[in-house]
């Protein structure tokens, strides 16, 4: 049995590292999925770099997705909702071309997938020992520093599952963050709703953002929440003042239409005991992005 972490790329060398340090000992194989076009539509070169990580060069394929989905709503204006649908049927595009390079693993071989940003626990928990048919990692949420953290919020994004359960990379991405009970007959019918589930609390970190003010720009411009970004008139100004003050621009647990959704939101300074290992123990090469 082989675990096999799959991930999507957009210029995120120090989040890649991290990541890979830190489930090299776990896992056998990642796949690297990048596109040659942003979640906006904007043509991007190629940018992830194999000799940029030696250590890994057995382990890493990386896989170059260069047609936009067929799918996009194309006409003279769009609106905001059009742009963010598109926005998302290139994220699927790019998540979903992982499943074809996935032929020639086994079955039972596990599949891990999230963005690069959200990286599980396996430490605390053993995938080859585990019972259920899908396996997701209630993770802790950091913002622009790695002890910078978003408290009382629970983040599902690592999320994984043998190959034989394994439909469409956004398939496992969109299953219910829950394990349902035997009696609710609708997990029958459904692809989202599933009993077979085990919810790994303590399931890893979600290191969001971890960019200065001109790449979080870049980013904001260019991610499935551009649209909103532009709306809002969100300024490199405005990103800058978020930095300063550790706060951000966005409440996670409004609802998703709610005016309330871009509220400041203030980040808590926590303990570097709870971050990983790996971190821990290279804390000087990372000092610049410790609070």
């Amino acid at each position: 049995m082989k675990i096999i972490d799959t991930t999507t790329y957009f210029e995120e060398d120090l989040m890649m590292k991290l990541r890979f340090n830190i489930l090299d000992p776990y896992v056998d194989k990642f796949i690297v999925s990048e596109a040659t076009f942003s979640h906006s539509g904007n043509k991007k070169d190629i940018k992830f770099d194999i000799k940029n990580f030696p250590k890994f060069r057995e382990k890493i394929v990386h896989i170059v997705l260069d047609k936009e989905p067929e799918n996009l709503i194309k006409k003279n204006i769009l609106s905001n909702s059009d742009l963010r649908l598109n926005s998302i049927n290139r994220i699927r595009e790019q998540r979903n071309y992982i499943f074809k390079y996935l032929e020639n693993f086994s079955p039972n071989d596990y599949i891990i997938h999230s963005d690069n940003d959200e990286i599980p626990d396996l430490k605390n928990f053993d995938l080859r020992k585990n019972k259920k048919k899908y396996v997701i990692f209630n993770q802790k949420m950091f913002y622009y520093k790695f002890n910078l953290s978003l408290p009382n919020l629970d983040w599902f994004g690592s999320k994984a599952c043998k190959l034989k359960n394994l439909k469409s990379i956004d398939f496992l991405r969109s299953i219910k963050n829950k394990s349902y009970p035997f009696y609710r007959v609708d997990t029958f019918f459904s692809n989202l709703k599933h009993q077979s589930v085990e919810i790994v609390n303590s399931g890893g970190w979600h290191f969001s953002n971890l960019k200065n003010a001109d790449e979080l720009e870049r980013k904001y411009l260019n991610d499935e929440n551009h649209a909103d970004y532009s709306l809002q008139n969100y300024s490199k100004e405005m990103i800058k003042s978020n930095l300063i003050n550790k706060t951000i621009g966005y409440n996670h647990k409004a609802k998703k239409n709610s005016s309330e959704r871009f509220q400041q939101t203030k980040l808590t300074k926590i303990k570097l005991d709870s971050l990983p290992s790996y971190l821990l123990n290279n804390l000087k090469e990372y000092s610049q992005w410790i609070d």
